[in-house]
Order: C-alpha cells, then structure tokens, then sequence
C-alpha cells in the first residue's frame, strides 16, 4: 500500500489524513506537539462517522485504520512516497521542516506544503533536493472541498508536479496547476477580487451586509457551485462566450476602469460588518453554524456524486 506522510495534526492534518486514507494510502500522522496526534485522531473518528452518516463513506473504520499516529519524524517518514506538511504559517518554521523532510525521506518521494500565503521559492530555496518541492494548497476542509492548487518554485521538477498531481487525483481530489508562482495562488485571488468589490458596495452605501450574502448564497452561488466563470458566461448569451463578451465586455471594463485604485478595508468598515455578522450569529454559535455549513457541503458533495454518475450512465 502506498505511504503517505502527513506532517502536523492540526486542523488541516487532520483533514488531509482523512483524504488520503479514504483514498486507500496508509498515512503515518506526526506532530511535536505531546497529545496532538491523539486528539486529532478523536476528531478524525468524528468527522468519519458524519461522512458515514452522509452517504460519503461505507467504511469509518476501515479509513481510520489506515491512520497511523507515528512515533517519531523519522518513523512517520519512513517509505513515504508522498509528503503533506501542515506546520505554522512561518517561513523559518518551513525552511526548517522542509530541510528535514529533504534529509529523512526517500529520494524520490514529493515533499508539498499545505500553505495558503508562502511560496515554494521562498521556504525551499536551500533544500538539496527542491526539485522535488511544492506548495499543494487546500480549501478547508479538503475531504468535503477536492480542490488543491498545485505550485512550484521556478526549479520544481514537471515530474514533481505530475506525480503529484496524479496521486491526488487517485486521492479523490481535484488539483489545478498554478502555473507561475503568484501571491495567493488562484481560489484566494478570485476570491479576494469578491471581497474587494462586496466591501466596496456595502461601504458605499449600495447594499447591506445580509442582501450582499443573499446574492451570492441565492444568486451567483447556485451556478458556481457546479461550474466556474468561464462556462458561466459561455451558456449566458445565444452565441456562447464570444457573444457574452460581445454584449458585456464593455460594461464590465467601465466597471474596472472606475475601481482601479482598491480601497483598504477600514477598520470602521469592518468593525461595522463584523457587528452585523454578530447580529445574525453570535460569536457563541459559531462552531455550531461551521458544523451546519459541513453537513451542508456534505450534502451538497453526496448531490454532485450522484448526478455525476448518472451522467456516466
């Protein structure tokens, strides 16, 4: 059976070590602190029972005996062919780890990073063996949301990249090449040129913090969740994308040309979204609406699988 190592049994360990069990490796889970591994086992024994009781997982037990809590660094990278590390977002924390992964592990097995705001370049500059180095991105949390953003260093080996991408594939997930590296990947900047412009219409006045929700959850959102901009626009106009952007291109220049300049976010501005986000959920419930929105993507993973194989039929 494949080995894989998952460094780190926080949040997005834990997470990971889920993916790569379900996809039938043998995962060897590590952290340095005393109790983390044990902990995250506990919570990984929970999340598998919701995916069972989902209709996402026939056999909890099965996954969760694929999870080894590893003794050691060393032992948990032992025969790894794959490597996910998880550790704080640091780069001296990174160059650190990842030295170690280099002189630890086989040769031939990818070392990936899971984080979300360094590039490769950056933590593995000094390793011996950085062509074999990259950043694997997840969206939290990575058994319920497949993409990973795949991105390596200028010297990050297109075999490394492959092989990568091929495991993961064979994991369940669905990973993209970010082909240069570039400051938050690809989710974080769509997503933040989202933000920019929903932080701007509610600043200026021209709509409230709940109706801007309502129009992505009720409006944008519903096509998203199935499909991305690109084939959006294509089956929005009689002639496919060429015809969209014949119709709207001009419009939506005007609309970049007017914003070129982004405003900061304020901290009045956020102090007055966070207080009416407050007023919806209060902090105490918190956890309880993560958990609402992790039965709802569950419920919503379990629709796409179904439809995707009657589409194969």
């Amino acid at each position: 059976m494949t080995k894989i190592a998952v460094i780190g049994a926080g949040l997005i360990g834990r997470a990971w070590a889920i993916v790569f069990a379900r996809g039938n490796f043998e995962v060897a889970l590590w952290d340095g602190a005393a109790d983390a591994v044990a902990n995250a086992l506990a919570v990984i024994r929970t999340r598998l029972d919701d995916l069972a009781r989902a209709g996402l997982l026939d056999d909890p037990s099965g996954v969760l005996a694929r999870i080894r809590p590893a003794s050691s660094l060393r032992d948990a990278l032992a025969e790894a062919v794959y490597v996910q590390e998880n550790l704080p977002e640091l780069l001296d924390t990174k160059r650190q780890i990842f030295a170690e992964l280099d002189d630890l592990t086989p040769p031939e097995a990818v070392l990936a990073s899971s984080t979300s705001s360094i590039p490769t370049s950056a933590f593995a500059d000094g390793v011996q063996g950085r062509a074999r180095c990259l950043v694997a991105h997840p969206v939290n949390p990575p058994y319920l949301i497949p993409l990973v953003e795949l991105s390596g260093a200028p010297w990050t080996s297109p075999e490394t990249i492959s092989r990568a991408r091929a495991l993961l594939e064979q994991a369940g997930q669905v990973p993209i090449v970010v082909k240069r590296e570039i400051e938050g990947f690809i989710l974080n900047r769509l997503q933040g040129a989202l933000l920019n412009e929903a932080f701007r219409l509610v600043e200026d006045g021209y709509v409230d913090p709940d109706d801007l929700d309502k129009t992505v959850a009720h409006g944008l959102g519903l096509r998203w969740s199935f499909m991305g901009p690109f084939e959006t626009i294509d089956l929005n106009a009689p002639g496919g994308l060429a015809d969209y952007c014949a119709r709207y291109a001009d419009m939506y220049h005007e609309m970049a040309k007017r914003y070129g300049n982004p405003k900061r976010w304020s901290p009045e501005l956020i102090a007055h979204l966070d207080a009416d986000r407050r007023r919806h959920l209060p902090k105490a419930q918190l956890a309880a609406r993560q958990a609402w929105r992790d039965r709802r993507l569950m419920a919503l993973a379990a629709h796409k699988r179904s439809v995707e194989m009657e589409d194969k039929e």
